[in-house]
């Protein structure tokens, strides 16, 4: 039931049919994900370790929960049709 929202809200977003605010949320959340993932980057390269690998817990812990989490509120507290 839960992963059913989840889809719906997904084919709703990937339709392109979203109010006004849904689109300023979704835009805020993907610039958030990018915008993480270049620090992330940029802060493994200039660290002093010798390990100059991608980060992905950092990016995920960072950058995808704050941005999804909203999202999974909406999904969650939605007011059924």
């Amino acid at each position: 039931m839960f992963f059913e929202k989840i889809k719906n809200f997904l084919r709703e977003t990937a339709s392109g049919d979203l109010s006004f605010k849904e689109k300023i949320f979704t835009s805020l959340s993907i610039f958030w994900i990018i915008l993480i993932g270049y620090l992330t980057w940029w802060n493994g390269l200039k660290g002093e370790s010798l390990d100059k690998s991608f980060r992905w817990d950092e990016w995920a812990w960072f950058g995808l929960v704050p941005a999804l989490t909203p999202f999974l509120f909406y999904i969650i507290w939605k007011k059924r049709d």
